[in-house]
């Protein structure tokens, strides 16, 4: 058996990464080893339904495999249309209907965050807001005392400074979720996007009430306000293209 004739016996029992290795050896392998039946065979390992097509593929199995087997990389995010200094959030929050905070707070406000050295803040929340993840916190002073057992809701609008247009991020949304461990109370909105974007859905946004470890089973002592784009945005830059493709009115 002559040396041509090993290697097409050896070639089609090697994976794919191995297969494309042994094309670096020297050019008489990387000539055995473009055989497209070999790389019809790797396919048909990973993807066995592509091989069943009654006609051939347009370009080479081995064009091919090459494309569809290398993993996609971490691509920088481009940098969004517009920064954080051109647009303001405008947050109302409500108890039983009564207005107890409405404030508008410029985006790099949000991004200063809370002061973590604030009294009454204990070491959970700190943990959490200390933690990798993007996140925009308001720091409240004065506190707001606010009964457990009130509907408390709360809407955010924000606008954008170089064209006076506004879009609406949470509406009228319940703090319907206690987490007692972490000092927060959550409440939520399914952001609605431009229709230019008519495949994207299902993107919320998320804000929090952030409460002192000195409150009650009745009372919450708000200490802080906590807003993120958790299932999409890890980022600053993440979080400007999101709020681009919303719904500007």
């Amino acid at each position: 058996m002559s040396f041509e004739e090993v290697l097409k016996v050896v070639f089609p029992l090697l994976e794919g990464t191995d297969l494309a290795s042994c094309m670096l050896v020297c050019k008489q392998w990387q000539a055995i080893a473009l055989d497209d039946y070999l790389w019809k065979c790797q396919c048909g390992k990973r993807w066995p339904s592509l091989c069943k097509r009654t006609s051939p593929p347009s370009t080479s199995y081995y064009k091919l495999f090459q494309s569809f087997y290398k993993r996609q990389k971490n691509r920088a995010v481009l940098p969004p249309r517009f920064s954080s200094k051109d647009i303001e959030f405008y947050i109302d929050i409500w108890a039983e209907g009564e207005s107890i905070f409405s404030e508008v707070v410029p985006a790099s406000v949000l991004q200063n965050g809370l002061k973590l050295q604030s009294r009454g803040i204990s070491n959970m929340p700190r943990l959490h807001l200390d933690g990798p993840e993007y996140k925009m916190t308001l720091e409240v002073e004065p506190r707001l005392s606010v009964p457990v057992d009130q509907d408390v809701r709360v809407s955010v609008l924000v606008g954008r400074k170089d064209t006076n247009k506004v879009a609406c991020i949470i509406n009228n949304s319940l703090f319907d979720y206690m987490d007692r461990t972490a000092y927060r109370a959550l409440a939520f909105d399914y952001i609605e996007l431009s229709p230019s974007y008519p495949f994207v859905s299902g993107i919320r946004a998320w804000i929090s009430l952030l409460f002192t470890e000195n409150s009650t089973e009745e009372v919450i002592n708000v200490c802080g306000i906590e807003m993120d784009f958790c299932d999409v945005a890890n980022s600053e830059d993440e979080a400007m293209w999101l709020l681009d493709m919303l719904d500007w009115k």
